[in-house]
């Protein structure tokens, strides 16, 4: 009896009601997604970083030409969709104040930018 009044009072407090920490009975599975997708995007920001600063030469002149190889690879590595690469060249060249001297302003903008 004592175990069905436990479990009827814990069960009483997951209500479909929006709260900040969700259903309490899902919190190991979501800490298991959050872990996993933390390591994807970790993973993705490896690439992204590798390849903006090893090209940093080229990339600024890429952005400034409104394209190139170096800045088309870290795109793809950003999950930055086709579409969507046009205008954010464009947002680019008009911060490139911000990135010239500063490859991590750069990356977080790419990451920013992909999906």
């Amino acid at each position: 009896m004592r175990n069905y009044l436990c479990l009827t009072v814990f069960l009483a407090g997951c209500s479909g009601e929006a709260n900040h920490l969700g259903n309490p009975l899902l919190l190991p599975v979501n800490a298991l997604t959050s872990a996993a997708e933390n390591a994807i995007y970790s993973q993705r920001r490896g690439q992204v970083e590798l390849i903006v600063k090893s090209g940093f030469n080229t990339i600024i002149p890429d952005i400034r030409a409104g394209g190139g190889a170096t800045l088309s690879d870290a795109m793809d590595a950003a999950l930055i969709p086709e579409g969507d690469r046009p205008a954010r060249i464009t947002q680019m060249q008009g911060d490139i104040g911000i990135y010239d001297g500063n490859p991590e302003a750069l990356i977080t903008a790419l990451m920013v930018y992909g999906n």
